[in-house]
């Protein structure tokens, strides 16, 4: 049965920190707005910092929706999933911020993600102040066994290195799929 919990307790933490895969969910304002659910799991990229708090390294991607709807609301879900051994559910209910990449305290938080902060393929940590943990049984999630990571979208951003990244968030980053403003970048020089 599911269960109310007043902080990430270590065993949660725990639970978290072996997941491969997780699921982070937004949504705008607006009643027309589309809902947004993003998985997210590059290795290393996201950790437990303390029991109210959770952040992860927001890899560039096709768009930017987490980014423009916490600008717009701060309103986060973040869930795990066993997808091997005891079935669980754990669920991060939150305000979420950005710290882009530009931003001064973006290096102290980028520090904390061994290996990936030094690649260009990151734009910002997001931040989560958590504000209520649950979690529930997990019996309907089915079993599937990790291969292993897809390098894919960190190695890309590797071959067009930081302006070629500049350039593809300038094109996919800016804005959200229903318009709010995501992405806050400098307009590059002629």
């Amino acid at each position: 049965m599911g269960r109310v919990h007043p902080q990430i307790t270590p065993q949660l933490r725990d639970f978290i920190s072996a997941q491969h895969v997780f699921f982070v969910a937004t949504a705008p304002l607006a009643d027309d707005g589309r809902v947004n659910v993003s998985p997210k799991g590059v290795d290393g990229t996201s950790l437990v910092v303390d029991a109210h708090t959770f952040a992860y390294l927001d890899i560039t991607a096709s768009g930017a929706e987490t980014i423009a709807h916490l600008r717009e609301n701060g309103r986060i879900t973040v869930m795990f999933c066993a997808f091997e051994g005891k079935p669980k559910i754990v669920r991060l209910h939150g305000r979420g911020r950005v710290v882009q990449s530009d931003a001064p305290e973006f290096a102290a938080w980028a520090s904390r993600f061994e290996g990936v902060a030094a690649s260009p393929a990151h734009r910002a940590v997001i931040v989560v102040d958590v504000a209520r943990v649950s979690d529930s049984c997990g019996f309907g999630v089915p079993f599937m066994s990790f291969e292993g990571e897809r390098r894919m979208l960190v190695a890309h951003a590797e071959r067009h290195g930081a302006e070629g990244v500049r350039a593809y968030q300038r094109q996919k980053n800016l804005t959200s799929i229903d318009g709010l403003p995501a992405l806050n970048l400098p307009t590059p020089h002629p």
